[in-house]
């Protein structure tokens, strides 16, 4: 009786992870403990406890103003999401389309913390290429897509992010000065689009731009990425503009 006890404790616990996770949509991206206890008939004390789980797990994340919304993990479960496939979806097209345009690899990326994570990936068909794998994490202040949603962040969030920032020189040309950084990023917020030149890598350089979703909020990133003995000053303003537009008809395409 005593292992039944336990084993349906268990399963009730899980039954409430699973509703507290369902009450996350797309007009409730953000919630807070109170208001998640009050529609799952829950005490704050329980609901506390199973935040702290899904958090750990990264099947959620805590924002600074102490809310929740969905973690990275969640594109982890593939057909468990609709919003991740509906990126996927609405992405590879594009991402097809922008290869055989510039001959170059594309990436698609999120955030997570203070890294560009690659979710999507399609190869150059050069010869020399830019080699890596779905599921790659970069220093976000080093790659063009994370430079990209780390500019799109609110003002607040970023300075949380970066409170806990511990530079990485991948290479000389690394960012590695919080104001530098900051300036770096206000020029990408105006201008739309981020550049890194070979600073995640040597001979490396690509171009980002930010993908948008219904309710106009940057969810994720593309990137053209190329050696930079392909990029001279003519072609990467030719894969800049390539790039700026593929996100946009992945913007439109996602509503």
């Amino acid at each position: 009786m005593e292992g039944r006890g336990r084993s349906e404790k268990g399963l009730s616990s899980v039954r409430n992870a699973a509703r507290l996770l369902k009450e996350f949509s797309r007009h409730d991206r953000e919630l807070g403990v109170s208001e998640l206890a009050r529609r799952l008939d829950l005490s704050t004390s329980s609901v506390h406890r199973i935040l702290g789980t899904l958090t750990e797990e990264r099947l959620l994340d805590r924002v600074p103003t102490g809310r929740y919304r969905l973690g990275l993990a969640v594109f982890d479960l593939g057909s468990a999401v609709g919003a991740a496939l509906d990126l996927h979806e609405a992405a590879l097209p594009v991402m097809a389309a922008l290869r055989a345009t510039t001959g170059e690899t594309v990436q698609l990326a999120v955030l997570d913390g203070l890294e560009s994570v690659y979710i999507d990936r399609l190869e150059s068909p050069h010869t020399v290429r830019i080699f890596s794998r779905v599921g790659t994490r970069l220093p976000a202040t080093t790659t063009s897509t994370g430079k990209v949603l780390l500019a799109a962040l609110p003002e607040a969030e970023l300075a949380a992010r970066l409170a806990g920032w511990r530079p990485h020189r991948a290479t000389p040309r690394s960012i590695v000065d919080p104001a530098v950084l900051r300036a770096r990023l206000r020029e990408v917020a105006e201008r739309g689009w981020a550049e890194n030149r070979e600073e995640s890598r040597i001979g490396v350089m690509s171009v980002g731009a930010p993908v948008r979703d219904r309710a106009d909020d940057v969810i994720a990133a593309l990137s053209v990425a190329a050696p930079t003995d392909r990029a001279a000053p003519d072609v990467l303003r030719r894969l800049r503009a390539a790039v700026v537009e593929a996100a946009a008809v992945v913007s439109h395409r996602l509503g």
